[in-house]
């Protein structure tokens, strides 16, 4: 009985220790429990069917982030709608954006589309920089490393524990990356409804060859799916989009071009693992490597 009740003292005490992560998103997730490992407790925000541009404060957020150790953000402004409402109803001085405790993910890497004016009239468009990088394995890498050192500034007595753990997870990502590029070497190509797989496209070399929002975050209009119908004529290709994007308009361009069409997760099942981003690279490269025998 002494050693049960021991043991039970021990495991408390160790969850009491424990630093108190709140991500964003379950790719975020995914990146704090691997690298934190038994030292982290994590709190997601944004389930992995929702769209992180927009969503409703609730009080369940702010009630994570009110007692958070770290907030564990993508940044470049995905968030921006919501987040910064949700930290300054939390009260908790300690992720406020400056302080240790706010970690944004795309301040770790370079961006693509960094510099774009903050003109409205061009859409849903982020100046510092596209915002989705969690699709890229290569910037995801650069991200795990500097989020073992915030880690290690938090909590320095386990700071060998995240950057070792964050060395395995890049080593892991590094043995996947010559078949990830090689398997998606020679397809044809894609169109997709937003700018969210970007990234992904750009680190296997596919091209794309389109999108169905005629401005980023702007609905597809008739003019601009009739539009796009006529440049993908003669072409060969897959038209993807995520669930929660409406299907109608990629639905009307897959029959007029008789292209294949997917509908595939940005974000890996929560809470998230290795094991299910690698599944979803996986996921998104089969689908792309499929459209080399469509018609």
């Amino acid at each position: 009985m002494k050693i049960i009740m021991g043991i039970c003292l021990a495991l408390n005490a160790s969850l009491a220790l424990a630093l108190d992560v709140v991500a964003t998103t379950s790719s975020m997730g995914m990146l704090a429990r691997e690298i934190g490992g038994p030292a982290v407790k994590v709190v997601e925000l944004v389930a992995p069917e929702r769209d992180a541009h927009s969503l409703q404060v609730k009080p369940s957020m702010m009630r994570a982030l009110r007692d958070a150790d770290l907030l564990l953000a993508v940044g470049a402004d995905l968030e921006i709608g919501w987040l910064p409402v949700a930290v300054g109803g939390a009260g908790n001085a300690k992720v406020q954006q400056g302080q240790p405790g706010y970690f944004e993910a795309a301040a770790q890497v370079s961006l693509l589309e960094a510099g774009q004016a903050a003109d409205r009239s061009k859409g849903d468009v982020h100046p510092a920089g596209n915002p989705h990088v969690n699709l890229d394995p290569e910037r995801m890498a650069k991200i795990a490393a500097a989020l073992a050192e915030r880690l290690a500034l938090l909590d320095p007595a386990q700071a060998a524990a995240y950057r070792q753990r964050a060395a395995v997870f890049r080593a892991a990502l590094a043995e996947r990356l010559p078949g990830w590029r090689g398997k998606a070497a020679g397809a044809p190509g894609a169109v997709l409804y937003h700018k969210d797989a970007s990234y992904l496209m750009h680190f296997v070399g596919v091209p794309v060859l389109g999108y169905l929002e005629p401005l980023p975050g702007i609905p597809p209009t008739a003019a601009h799916l009739q539009a796009l119908i006529g440049k993908l004529q003669g072409k060969r290709g897959v038209i993807i989009h995520a669930p929660y994007q409406p299907a109608s308009g990629a639905e009307r361009v897959a029959q007029a071009t008789g292209w294949s069409l997917a509908s595939l997760p940005l974000e890996p099942k929560s809470p998230a693992s290795a094991a299910a981003y690698f599944q979803l690279i996986d996921r998104w490269i089969d689908v792309l490597v499929a459209s080399r025998q469509a018609p």
